[in-house]
C-alpha cells in the first residue's frame, strides 16, 4: 500500500516579474516501509518537493496544484491547523543543519518535552523524561545527553537527537532533507547505518533528499533522479546504479568516484541548469545532453516504464551503464 502518492504536482514560486516552476508534473509513489532517495543537482527541485509534502512552503509566494495523497489525505490546500495535527505525529522530517533548528538556550530535555506536549498536553515530567530517554537510546545516545545543551554536543550527536525527535510518535513517513550533508564522512557513514537500522527496527517509511549518489546507494532501496523540477528516472537503486538509462543519471554517476573496480577519471556534466522561469518546448536536459537530437529539443518525453518498476523520461533510454 502506498503511504505517499504524488500525482501531477506543480509548484511555482511567484515573484513580481516572473514565475519559477520548481516542481514540474512530478509523479511518485512510496510504499509502506520502503525507502526512496530523491537525488539531483542543487536547484533540481528536491527540497521544494520535500517542503510541499511537509506544508512548509510560503503560501504567499508559491502556487501548488496537483495531488499529494498521504494515507488517503490530500495535502495540497491543507490549512496550517490541519497540518499541525499530523506534523511530527504522522509526518516528520530531519533537516541538514539541525543545530540551527534547536534553541541554544534550552536543554535537550526541554526541547524534546515541548514537542511531546504539543500532542500529549497532559504528559507529566516523569512521562516526558521516560519517553525522551527511550528515544535517545534508540539512536545510541547516552542518558547524559538529556541534560545537555545543543552546543555541548557534536554535529553527529545533534543529528542523532533530530532523528530521535522525528521518531517520537512512530510517524508513517520520515523525510530526511540533506540530513547528513554537513557531517564529516566518518560521522555521515555512522548516521546512515543508524538510519537504515532504525528503518528495519521501527518499520518506518523513509524519503531521503540528497545530491550524493553514494548516500542513496548505501541507504535507499529505490531512487528517483530529479532535474529542473522533473523526474528523469526512477526505480530500484541496484538496477539504476548498475545500468542507468537516462543521460543525466549517467552524468551524475560519472561525477562521483567508485570505490570498486578500475580507476576512472571523474567527468562533470557540461553546462548548467536551465532558467526555470522560461518554458521549454522539449526535454529540459536537452541543452546539456550529449545525445540530444531535434526531437528532444522540440518534444517533451514522458516518464514511461521501460522495465517493471523502472521509469525513464527519455526518447532513447540508453543501455549498458556509464560509458
Amino acid at each position: 500500500m502506498a503511504v505517499l502518492k504524488i500525482q501531477n504536482l506543480n509548484v511555482r514560486y511567484v515573484m513580481k516579474e516572473r514565475q519559477v516552476l520548481a516542481c514540474d508534473d512530478v509523479n511518485l509513489e512510496i510504499e509502506e516501509q520502503d525507502s526512496i532517495g530523491i537525488v539531483g543537482e542543487s536547484g533540481s527541485g528536491k527540497s521544494t518537493l520535500a517542503m510541499s509534502i511537509l506544508g512548509l512552503l510560503p503560501k504567499s509566494t508559491t502556487q501548488t496544484d496537483g495531488e499529494i495523497s498521504f494515507q488517503g489525505l490530500n495535502l495540497v490546500g491543507l490549512s496550517e491547523a490541519e497540518y499541525a495535527k499530523i506534523r511530527w505525529k504522522e509526518l516528520s522530517a530531519v533537516f541538514q543543519k539541525s543545530m540551527n533548528s534547536m534553541s541554544p538556550v534550552h536543554k535537550i530535555s526541554r526541547q524534546i518535552s515541548d514537542i511531546y506536549r504539543i500532542h500529549v498536553p497532559k504528559a507529566t515530567d516523569s512521562e516526558c523524561r521516560e519517553m525522551a530517554l527511550a528515544l535517545l537510546s534508540k539512536v545510541n545516545l547516552p542518558p547524559r545527553v538529556y541534560d545537555l545543551y545543543p552546543h555541548q554536543l557534536s554535529g553527529g550527536m545533534i543529528q542523532r537527537v533530530s532523528i530521535a525527535l522525528c521518531l517520537m510518535f512512530n510517524p508513517a513517513l520520515i523525510i530526511l532533507d540533506e540530513a547528513t550533508t554537513a557531517l564529516d564522512v566518518v560521522t555521515e557513514s555512522q548516521i546512515l547505518r543508524e538510519i537504515v537500522r532504525l528503518q528495519e527496527t521501527e518499520k518506518v517509511t523513509r524519503m531521503m533528499i540528497t545530491h550524493n549518489m553514494a548516500v542513496v546507494s548505501s541507504s535507499c532501496r529505490k531512487v528517483a533522479v530529479m532535474y529542473a523540477g522533473r523526474i528523469m528516472e526512477s526505480g530500484r537503486t541496484a538496477d539504476i546504479l548498475k545500468r542507468p538509462k537516462h543521460p543525466y543519471t549517467k552524468g551524475l554517476m560519472s561525477s562521483f568516484p567508485s570505490f570498486t573496480g578500475d580507476r576512472q577519471s571523474l567527468r562533470g556534466i557540461p553546462g548548467s541548469l536551465p532558467d526555470l522561469s522560461v518554458s521549454m518546448p522539449g526535454c529540459v536536459f536537452a541543452p546539456r545532453c550529449p545525445h540530444a537530437c531535434e526531437k528532444c529539443r522540440s518534444q517533451r518525453p514522458e516518464l514511461l516504464e521501460t522495465d517493471p518498476g523502472w521509469k525513464v523520461a527519455c526518447f532513447f533510454p540508453e543501455e549498458g551503464g556509464v560509458s
